[in-house]
Parts: structure tokens; C-alpha cells; sequence
């Protein structure tokens, strides 16, 4: 079992940058698969990045390929997403979510852990 906090939301302009955080507090994190997903007011579940247990295998949406940059520290139990050139339509709440896997996905469901979440607000 994993617990997750995510941190680093806030307000930015666009064209900005901020660095979400998700500290995980658990055993041997290396065995767990980690995704990025997001939720605006009104909208389903967004699927953002996810990378293998050991960081090697990398997946990104196609909205955010080539702005965002996902991350891992498995000494510290850690995983970060760097979001460059952000846009107002990026404004969501941002969650990680683990998953015991070495394989990667992108869909919700097949996440066991979250966290909370952390707000990203874009201002045009």
C-alpha cells in the first residue's frame, strides 16, 4: 500500500510554468506505476502522463506532448510534473495515482492509489 500528496499548484499566467510534486509514502516505490490525471469543473477525468516503476517508460497526452515532463525519484519516493507553456485550458485539479505494476497506463480504472489532488489555475 501507497499514500500519495501531491503539492506545487497555484496560479500562473499563461505562458507560465509550475512543477507538481507527489510525495508517496510506502515500501520498494520502484514497483509501482504512476500517472498524472486532471479534472476541470465540468469535465471527466483527464488523462495527463504516466511512467514505469522504473521511470524508463514514458507516456504523455497529445494535448500536453511537448510542454509537460514527468519524473521520478525513487530514493525519495517522489514524482514530479513539469508543465511549461501553460495555457488557460489547463486550469484542473491535478492528481497522481500509483498503481503495483511495472507497466504504464493511461486509463483511470486501472489505478489502486491516489491522492488528493493539487489546483492549477491559468489565467489567460
Amino acid at each position: 500500500q501507497v499514500q500519495l500528496v501531491e503539492s506545487g499548484g497555484g496560479l500562473v499566467q499563461a505562458g507560465g510554468s509550475l512543477r507538481l510534486s507527489c510525495a508517496a509514502s510506502g515500501r520498494t516505490f520502484s514497483i509501482y506505476a504512476v500517472g498524472w490525471f486532471r479534472q476541470a469543473p465540468g469535465k471527466e477525468r483527464e488523462f495527463v502522463a504516466t511512467c514505469s516503476g522504473s521511470g524508463l517508460t514514458i507516456k504523455y497526452a497529445d494535448v500536453v506532448k511537448g510542454r509537460f515532463t514527468i519524473s521520478r525519484d525513487n530514493d525519495n519516493n517522489t514524482v514530479y510534473l513539469r508543465m511549461n507553456n501553460l495555457k488557460p485550458e489547463d486550469t484542473a485539479v491535478y492528481s497522481c495515482a500509483a498503481r503495483i505494476s511495472l507497466m504504464p497506463s493511461d486509463l483511470p480504472r486501472e489505478y489502486t492509489y491516489w491522492g488528493q489532488g493539487t489546483q492549477v489555475t491559468v489565467s489567460s
